[in-house]
Parts: structure tokens; sequence; C-alpha cells
């Protein structure tokens, strides 16, 4: 086994419950009520602009030129290529580029976006793509097993089925598994474990951002 199939055996019970979970289930079959949708779509932006920089902060930190290249062209990907599909996503639901950039981050947002930009400052690299490894990796996963099924009939979800299984998407995740997988070569057993907990609590992360969307969340006035 490589040391991510590790990692993935580690959170299996959490990437399993990720893909059972309804707000999933909507976007597989079609069901999920667009104004659910709508919260994805608004806090994804602003979770997307974090995530961005620790792309920014993975080709500063990087220990080799093929990485660092590869890590600047990860945030063109995020920052440009999928922040535009965002959106264009939500101009179909009449949402301005000024209103996503206006929206106010729901507090599982805040926390998970805190917690991978805190580990890329506190970390080295291999902490760094320990953390956000769930999110570029579970989306891609996610979206291959949506459409080896049927494509749901509303355009939306079938374009974001396409978009996260997409050759572009799928290479960038085998990329950074290549990668967690160099950069944990040699590690003690202390340090593999450090990166377990971190892929781990990412993947919970990933989990509470459908439950937030699916349930919608709110501060305090």
């Amino acid at each position: 086994m490589t040391f991510t199939d590790e990692l993935y055996e580690a959170a299996r019970d959490v990437w399993d419950a990720q893909a059972a979970h309804p707000f999933v289930r909507g976007i597989a079959d079609g069901t999920l009520e667009p104004a659910v949708f709508e919260r994805w779509v608004r806090q994804d932006y602003l979770y997307l602009a974090e995530f961005s920089r620790v792309f920014a902060w993975a080709a500063a930190r990087s220990d080799r030129l093929a990485s660092m290249g590869w890590y600047a062209a990860a945030l063109h990907l995020t920052l440009n290529t999928e922040m535009e599909l965002h959106r264009e996503y939500a101009a179909r639901f009449g949402i301005s580029v000024s209103d996503l950039e206006q929206e106010t981050m729901w507090p599982t947002t805040r926390a998970y976006t805190d917690f991978l930009v805190r580990t890329a400052a506190d970390g080295d690299l291999a902490d760094l793509v320990a953390a956000l490894l769930p999110c570029a990796w579970g989306y891609v996963h996610i979206a291959q097993e949506m459409v080896a099924g049927e494509l749901p009939a509303d355009q939306r979800y079938a374009d974001w089925i396409e978009q996260y299984s997409s050759e572009e998407f799928r290479l960038a995740a085998e990329w950074l598994r290549s990668e967690m997988d160099r950069l944990a070569e040699g590690a003690s057993a202390a340090k593999r474990d450090r990166l377990t907990h971190l892929f781990v609590l990412s993947s919970r992360y990933e989990w509470q951002f459908w439950e937030m969307c699916w349930n919608g969340e709110a501060w305090l006035p």
C-alpha cells in the first residue's frame, strides 16, 4: 500500500459518510433543491479563495522546481478555472460576482479555511499537502462514482459532475497523491501519524461542509 492508500483507509468511514450524504446524493440523482445548492455555490466560492492561498504557500515552500510549477498550475486551476465556473453557476441563480464576494463566511467555512491556512503557516510542506488533499482528491473521488451512472437531468448538477470527474481535475488529484507519497517517504512514525491526523481532520471538515450546506448555518447576532 502507498501512504495515500493508508490515509484513505484511515478516513474511509468519513469518506463513505460523504458519499452517502443527502446533499451529495441529491447532486447525483438531480433531486437536490436549487436553494440548497445555492448555499454551496456561495460558501464554496469563499472557500476556494482561501484554498488558493494554500496552493500559493505550497509553491513557495516547494523543495524542487517540478513541484513549484505544479502548485502554480494548481493555483491557476483553482483561482481562475474553478472559481470562474462558480461565477457561472452563480449567474444561473441570479447571483452577481459582487454578491459572491460580499457573502459572509458561515462558521464551518471559517473554521475549515482557518485550519487549512494555519496548517500551511505552522507546518511543513507535507503537513500542508495532507490537509488540502481531502478536498482536491475527495471531489474527484465522489464525481467519478457519480459519472459511472446516469447523469441527472438537471444540467446544473450534470455540469458539476462532469467538471469534477474531468481529466484535468483527475490528473491534479493523482499528482497530489503522488506528491504526498513522495513527501512521506522516510518519515518517522510520529510524522506519519501527524499527517494521518491532518488528513482525517480535513476529511471531517469536508463532511461538515456538506452538512452545513444541507442544513444552513448562521452566526449569532
